[in-house]
């Protein structure tokens, strides 16, 4: 796991060029893996070669939510920046609320089809369930926790970061398009 982990950050840092960046998208595993372990635990499933591959195909959904929300929450800032004149933290939260709303129903739309699709697994007792439900476990567990990282903690960790740089004086357009 810690391979697996480095590779992901090691990708974000190439896509985003940026370690703060791709830490904060990187905060979405940890939360990912939160709920998968709870809901694991409550469940009491033990750590199997299904319950890893059930880690593994919820990373890969919560880095690619993460990072489709730092390019939208990028597009609207820069969207921002490109109108011109004074700029100010406040221009910095109405664009991060902005970016965030593009990307509310898309989210939520994912997170439904998932639930959608593995609830109905936990609740089997045909053949071939005692595999499957150990899969479905972490992903429907972390889907919920990685919507709140997501959608709360990389808007606010973003404007915050932005604020910064604002003020700093080294906000730039980051060139990220969709």
């Amino acid at each position: 796991m810690p391979i697996v982990f480095f590779i992901i950050f090691i990708l974000l840092y190439i896509t985003f060029h940026s370690v703060s960046e791709a830490t904060i998208v990187m905060l979405s595993l940890v939360y990912a893996m939160t709920g998968g372990v709870v809901l694991q635990w409550l469940l009491g499933y033990n750590f199997s070669v299904a319950v890893w591959i059930g880690y593994i195909a919820l990373y890969g959904v919560a880095v690619q939510t993460g990072v489709v929300m730092v390019v939208y929450l990028h597009e609207a800032l820069d969207k921002r920046l490109a109108a011109g004149g004074e700029f100010t933290e406040r221009d910095v939260l109405q664009a991060t609320i902005d970016g965030s709303v593009l990307r509310l129903r898309p989210k939520l739309m994912t997170v439904s089809v998932v639930m959608a699709s593995l609830i109905p697994i936990l609740w089997s007792t045909g053949v071939g369930s005692d595999v499957m439900k150990p899969i479905a476990a972490p992903i429907i567990g972390g889907m919920i926790t990685s919507t709140i990282h997501v959608l709360i903690n990389i808007p606010v960790i973003f404007y915050i970061m932005k604020a910064r740089a604002l003020r700093k004086g080294t906000l730039k357009p980051s060139g990220m398009t969709i």
